[in-house]
C-alpha cells in the first residue's frame, strides 16, 4: 500500500484525536510526508511528546466537547502556521447501550464530541479555506454507521449523523473547492474498545475486538485516509465489501 504521497508537501493539517489511535497514525503518516501537523485531544503530555518526534507539527490541547476551546484552537493554528489546508476530524468515543437504557446526559455528551465537534471545527475552518482558495476535510465516521446494530445505537448514529453532514457539506461547498469526505473504518486495533462508555455487558472476548474479517491496524485506516485526501472521494470505505452493508 502506497504511503508516499508527495503532492501533500508543505500543506498544513489539523488532525484531532491526534494523541492515540487512528488518529495518531494519521498525523504520523502526513508528517511523514511533509505536512504541519497542528495535533490536537485534550492529552496535553501526549501531545507535547509527540510534537518532538514530527517535525513541523505543534500540540494545540483542546476538549472538542467545549466549543470555545474548539474555536481557539483553530484560531491558534492559523495564527501559528499561517494557514489550514487540511482537516481531519478524527476524535471520537463509544457508547454502548440498548434504546431503553441510553442514559440521556452521556448520550448528550457523545453527540458533542463526535457530532458538534466536528460541525463546529468545520465551521471554522470553512471561511478560512475559502480565502486560500479551497481545502480538504475529512471527517471519520464509522463502519458501524452502515448498520443497524442492537446495543450500539447510541455511537452508530452519532457516527451516521456525521456522515449526513459531511456528505451535505461536500454539495454545499463544491464552489470554494473545499473537499468533504467521509471515511468509514472497519474494527481498528487501537484502545477505542477500552475507552468505549458501556451500558450493555462487555463481551468475554473483549480483549480482541471481533467481526467477520480480521481487524485493522491503525496505520493501515491512515493511509486510507490519506489515499481519500489525495483522491477526494466522497465516501472512503476501509474495504470494498463494506458498501454491501449499507441498509
Amino acid at each position: 500500500m502506497n504511503q508516499n504521497f508527495p503532492g501533500l508537501r508543505g500543506k498544513t493539517a489539523i488532525v484531532t484525536g491526534a494523541s492515540s489511535g487512528i488518529g495518531l497514525a494519521t498525523a504520523q503518516l502526513l508528517a511523514r510526508n511533509g505536512v504541519k501537523v497542528g495535533l490536537v485531544s485534550r492529552s496535553d503530555v501526549k501531545l507535547e511528546d509527540l510534537s518532538v518526534t514530527l517535525p513541523g507539527s505543534r500540540a494545540f490541547p483542546t476538549d472538542m466537547t467545549k466549543i470555545p476551546q474548539i474555536r481557539k484552537m483553530v484560531g491558534q493554528v492559523k495564527k501559528y502556521f499561517g494557514r489550514i489546508d487540511i482537516l481531519v476530524n478524527n476524535a471520537g468515543q463509544g457508547y454502548d447501550a440498548t434504546v431503553e437504557k441510553t442514559e440521556i446526559d452521556t448520550f448528550r455528551y457523545i453527540y458533542n464530541l463526535n457530532i458538534i465537534g466536528p460541525l463546529v471545527t468545520m465551521q471554522q475552518v470553512i471561511p478560512i479555506m475559502r480565502v486560500q482558495g479551497g481545502g480538504r476535510i475529512i471527517n471519520i465516521s464509522s463502519g458501524t454507521a452502515l448498520m443497524h446494530l442492537p446495543g450500539m445505537s447510541p455511537y452508530s448514529s452519532s457516527k451516521r449523523a456525521l456522515g449526513a453532514i459531511s456528505l451535505a457539506a461536500r454539495q454545499e461547498l463544491e464552489a470554494d473547492n473545499i473537499v468533504v469526505s467521509v471515511v468509514y473504518p472497519y474494527i481498528t486495533l487501537t484502545n477505542f474498545e477500552k475507552n468505549t462508555i458501556r451500558a450493555v455487558p462487555v463481551p468475554q472476548n473483549e480483549q480482541e475486538p471481533t467481526g467477520p474479517y480480521p481487524a485493522d491496524s491503525a496505520e493501515f485506516v491512515a493511509v486510507k485516509i490519506v489515499e481519500g485526501l489525495v483522491s477526494g472521494d466522497a465516501e472512503i470505505f476501509s474495504h470494498d465489501w463494506m458498501k454491501e452493508r449499507r441498509k
